[in-house]
């Protein structure tokens, strides 16, 4: 999976999610900023201190 970019409705980024080793993925605002990362293998998402957010991938949840 390439880095998907996530744009709102006039086509300003607002972050990427990639994908990371272990199909691991992390989610970083526009600037470049780490927001979270999901754990496929927990099917956990964690924000960027590594506090749960909840199971599932709810990555677009921290924009």
């Amino acid at each position: 999976m390439s880095d998907q970019e996530l744009k709102d409705n006039h086509g300003k980024l607002l972050g990427k999610i990639k994908e990371l080793s272990g199909g691991k993925l992390e989610i970083r605002d526009s600037r470049g900023n780490l927001l979270g990362r999901y754990d496929p293998k927990n099917n956990e998402t964690r924000d960027s201190h590594g506090s749960l957010v909840g199971k599932g991938n709810l990555l677009t949840a921290l924009l």
